[in-house]
């Protein structure tokens, strides 16, 4: 076993004292662990270790145990983070006055190398002995080539499941594919959405095989029309199949062309043409994912088969009409907003058992409330759409995180929101946006680690989507950890890597530091977009640093009787307590709260509330929504770290 720990090399430029505390205490972490589970610390290594152990599985479950370890003091308040990377590597080694020499050695050090931060990798042959041994999902990396090592190198990531949700696992590695946006080859350019929807749902059917994890669209979708060959794909979405082809819509008439590839080959597992009426999309669908899951030997049981085979509607007007509104459930604007609902009323007017239908429009309404219309008229709307969605489906992933979004939100019913979302995720563990609400939930409640566990797999789920690793940063940002937020920062991949939201998050670090160049910096990288939300994002940032201009203004054009967009109470209140005005921003919160038009629950964090979070009626304001206790006194009593 080989560990390394990630940027001490910054570290000790910067701090070399910091430096060698950190490296003393993951020895002090490590000698027990390695103890414990019959090892031998054999060296330091400079910033990590070199350890033998008895066997393979005492290996993988050290190398668990001391990363769960480094989490837990992680969360230590005013820790600085320690983040650690693990190898593991099987083979005969030398041993010379207590210390260990040979090939082995030298792949382990490599095999670490590969490992992410805080993060174990492990090779093939210990891969073979543990397999069926461990409890933790195994998923493959593919044959990796190696620095100085002459021979590709299986390799394999140990995935460890948080907060009593199992990663998919079948005693084995877990398979990863991606589905590359079809190519719309129909006569009508316009038929563009339905190549695009088309792929989206072969997404959907495919994420319903258990054992199966597949990559979410948003990350696909930048490479439509791509020149990269298969295999730089598959090593950038780190899978080991890719599906890809061609979708030709002509009146009644459907032709899809599909090829399954190995990425590290660029072989063509299978390839299939359907040429079909419309109405036999559906049939086409589970044809596919049948010899998806063949051909990746993803065995599939009689109760996953008859979840396959069923067709989400039988009215192609309405699955029209429900594809279009998927492709604008991304965007976030008012717009938008109202567009997708639209299409969605219509779409299940013409199929009145359109589950998928009604999740979706539950979800939008979950989504606009607060943001695009009031709480409680969203809320309202969204009740009973997703309690449609669960009578008609009550195995629709989909329609239990939009349950679990309304326990969370709306009814502050903590326990509920668990199960839903713990069940939402284990009908389909690649249902990314589950994860992030989730994820949102085991933080309201003071789970960090295992919100941030949520957070990681969905990054593994849809690598180029923007979010999850935005909140990754931000909630690193919280603790008051700004090495380990730009570690994140520059982690991220994908063409929104500047998405301004990211810039704010550390604007806002900055801000609460008194760094006020810095923070000036990050606003200048945010840029200036004409979005309300933003606007007060910034005002806030700059209030803070004592510049009130665009604070004052904002609260003049939101609060002076002319028609504007809809803006929650929340965030008036937070621009009144910037500018000072403690008792307006007080009104506004008791207001929020008496009217269920509060989202204070999630954003009672804000720095902006400092000078009004010991007051009696924000304390009041907070206890209303009963979280736990441990949390609302953390909350008072500590500010944000920073």
């Amino acid at each position: 076993m080989f560990t390394d720990m990630v940027e001490s090399t910054q570290l000790a430029q910067k701090d070399e004292r910091s430096a060698l505390a950190l490296i003393e205490e993951l020895e002090k972490l490590a000698r027990p662990v390695l103890a414990a589970h019959h090892g031998r610390w054999v060296k330091s290594t400079g910033d990590g270790f070199l350890a033998e152990l008895s066997s393979a599985l005492d290996a993988v479950e050290s190398a668990v145990d001391l990363q769960g370890r480094i989490r837990e003091r992680n969360l230590q308040p005013g820790s600085v983070s320690l983040r650690v990377r693990v190898g593991v590597h099987l083979g005969d080694v030398q041993r010379r006055a207590g210390d260990i020499f040979g090939d082995a050695v030298n792949v382990a050090a490599r095999v670490e190398s590969a490992a992410e931060p805080g993060g174990i990798c492990i090779s093939g042959p210990v891969y073979e002995l543990v397999r069926n041994k461990v409890s933790h999902a195994l998923e493959r990396l593919g044959a990796q080539t190696l620095k100085g090592i002459a021979e590709p190198v299986e390799l394999y990531r140990v995935v460890v499941a948080a907060s009593g949700v199992r990663e998919p696992s079948r005693d084995a590695a877990v398979p990863r594919l991606a589905v590359l946006p079809l190519a719309n080859i129909s006569p009508d350019p316009k038929d563009e959405y339905f190549a695009d929807g088309l792929t989206e749902e072969l997404i959907s059917v495919l994420s319903k095989i258990p054992g199966l994890r597949v990559i979410a669209r948003t990350s696909v979708a930048p490479y439509k029309s791509s020149p990269k060959s298969a295999a730089q794909i598959g090593t950038e979405l780190g899978v080991g199949s890719i599906l890809q082809g061609s979708v030709r819509k002509a009146g009644d008439r459907l032709r899809i062309s599909l090829q399954l590839i190995d990425p590290a080959s660029q072989e063509h597992v299978w390839t299939e043409s359907y040429d079909r009426q419309l109405s036999d999309v559906f049939a086409i669908q589970t044809e596919v994912a049948e010899s998806t899951a063949k051909a990746i030997r993803v065995e599939l049981s009689d109760r996953a088969r008859e979840f396959l085979t069923r067709a989400p509607t039988a009215n192609l007007r309405a699955y029209d009409l429900y594809l279009r509104a998927l492709l604008k459930s991304d965007e976030i604007t008012a717009e938008s907003f109202r567009y997708s609902v639209t299409l969605l009323e219509e779409a299940i007017r013409l199929d009145p058992r359109f589950a998928l239908a009604y999740a979706l429009l539950g979800d939008r309404y979950v989504q606009g409330a607060g943001d695009f219309l009031p709480h409680r008229e969203g809320f309202d709307r969204a009740r009973g759409y997703v309690s449609r969605a669960l009578e008609i489906d009550p195995e629709l992933s989909e329609a239990h995180a939009s349950r679990g979004n309304l326990a969370m939100q709306e009814d502050h019913d903590w326990a509920l929101a668990e199960s839903e979302f713990e069940r939402a995720v284990s009908l389909n563990p690649s249902n990314v946006r589950a994860r992030v609400s989730y994820s949102t939930l085991l933080r309201v409640l003071g789970k960090v680690e295992a919100s941030e566990r949520q957070l990681e797999a969905a990054v593994e789920i849809d690598p180029k989507w923007w979010v999850p690793p935005a909140l990754l940063i931000e909630y690193a940002l919280e603790r008051g950890d700004l090495a380990l937020a730009e570690e994140r920062f520059q982690a991220r991949s994908g063409p929104d890597a500047e998405i301004p939201y990211v810039h704010l998050d550390f604007a806002t670090y900055y801000a609460v530091k008194g760094q006020f160049p810095e923070a000036r910096r990050e606003l200048e990288m945010a840029g200036r977009p004409s979005n309300l939300l933003y606007r007060i994002a910034r005002a806030l940032i700059l209030g803070t640093m004592g510049d009130l201009e665009e604070a004052r203004a904002l609260l003049s054009e939101l609060t002076g009787g002319s028609p504007h967009e809809f803006v929650s109470m929340d965030y008036v209140a937070a621009l009144y307590a910037v500018a000072g005005e403690n008792g307006k921003a007080l009104d506004l919160i008791t207001a929020g709260v008496k009217e269920s038009e509060s989202g204070l629950w999630l954003r009672y964090r804000h720095p902006v509330f400092d000078s009004i979070r010991d007051d009696p009626r924000f304390v009041a304001a907070l206890r209303s929504f009963r979280l736990p206790e441990e949390v609302t006194s953390s909350a008072r009593a500590g500010r944000r770290k920073a």
